[in-house]
């Protein structure tokens, strides 16, 4: 995955969007007909995506509207229709339709005695969809910075905001997701960067949010000298907050952890979701106060590329059923900062990370 970056100060959203549209034309259409291309592999017709796609967008105005004028501004910059790249940011309402495995590991420490948040996660997904990625620096109506990893089309994925609180994205599988078309999560993530200060106002924001597909968000924040995080489940049929562990840590893989909510959990044994949660609870301690690239090689836990949080891509299958680690990010929220590799922790802890 080649990453791309845009530092913009542009606060308006639609002219914000016009101006990634501009600047990432090729890449915007590139990633859209992957997307369009990937729904029909997986038998989801054109008219359901588009009717997923509507209602998404219709929802996302009636919740954020600003986000609609982002998106609609980018088509009107890229040259294509804005149900486009709309679908790009509600791939996660799109595939509810054909609901599968998701692979992602996140791992969030925020130390009880004091200090910054630990942050790791890993970001698997299908490498046919994600050739580039884009790393965003921009600045709210309110003045508030932000840095994030997205998708071309898709509001926000992992991101960091100037007053010190960080997210991490998980997809979850419910049997309660359907096809009408909710408030797209990636959207979610991104209002919460955008407004959200702390882990109660980041809550609040979830909850908010009427969806129809689930995900989790875990938020970690920072300030005063202590750290504070909470792995945010949402889903169609309810919302839930899962605190830290007694040592600080919060784990999240593609399962759900509440109760409630995980008798309607339906991912597969092919995730490895159970079995990559159990390895992150394992190593979690010798995570514990590293920089980004320790952190990342004992994330691997001595297995280096061979641990069970380094997804890699299988050849001899279909670009729609093959995955693989995309990118490792960890979070510095005193610095405001995402620290980031293309490729798994065990490339990371080798080659080191980047910031932004």
């Amino acid at each position: 995955m080649k990453l791309h970056t845009l530092r913009t100060t542009t606060t308006g959203h639609r002219a914000r969007g016009r101006e990634i549209g501009t600047r990432f034309a090729d890449q915007v259409r590139d990633v859209s007909a992957r997307y369009l291309a990937h729904f029909e592999a997986l038998r989801i017709s054109e008219t359901t995506v588009r009717d997923i796609v509507a209602h998404s967008h219709d929802a996302l105005r009636d919740w954020y509207p600003a986000l609609v004028e982002e998106s609609d501004g980018i088509a009107e910059a890229s040259g294509i229709e804005p149900w486009q790249v709309a679908a790009v940011g509600a791939r996660t309402e799109v595939l509810a339709a054909a609901p599968g495995q998701g692979e992602c590991t996140t791992a969030v420490h925020a130390p009880p005695s004091g200090g910054p948040p630990e942050t790791i996660q890993t970001w698997d997904w299908h490498d046919s969809l994600a050739p580039d990625g884009l790393l965003l620096s921009l600045v709210t109506g309110t003045r508030r910075r932000v840095k994030l990893f997205t998708e071309f089309g898709a509001a926000a994925k992992i991101g960091v905001n100037d007053a010190g609180l960080g997210l991490h994205f998980n997809i979850l599988n419910h049997r309660c997701d359907d096809t009408t078309g909710g408030v797209p999560v990636h959207a979610v993530a991104r209002r919460v960067l955008e407004e959200a200060t702390t882990v109660a106002e980041a809550q609040d924001i979830v909850a908010s949010a009427t969806v129809s597909a689930s995900t989790v968000l875990t938020v970690a924040t920072y300030r005063d000298g202590h750290a504070a995080a909470a792995s945010l489940e949402m889903s169609p049929s309810g919302f839930a907050v899962m605190r830290p562990d007694t040592d600080g840590w919060v784990i999240h893989t593609n399962h759900f952890l509440d109760p409630g909510l995980a008798d309607g959990d339906t991912s597969t044994p092919e995730s490895a979701s159970a079995e990559r949660y159990r390895h992150a609870h394992a190593v979690r301690g010798a995570m514990t106060g590293r920089p980004a690239p320790a952190r990342a090689a004992s994330f691997c836990g001595g297995h280096g590329a061979a641990a069970v949080v380094c997804v890699h891509a299988d050849d001899s299958q279909p670009g729609h059923e093959r995955w693989s680690t995309l990118l490792t990010a960890c979070l510095d929220l005193p610095g405001f900062a995402l620290e980031y590799r293309a490729g798994n922790p065990d490339v990371a802890a080798r080659e080191g990370l980047d910031r932004f």
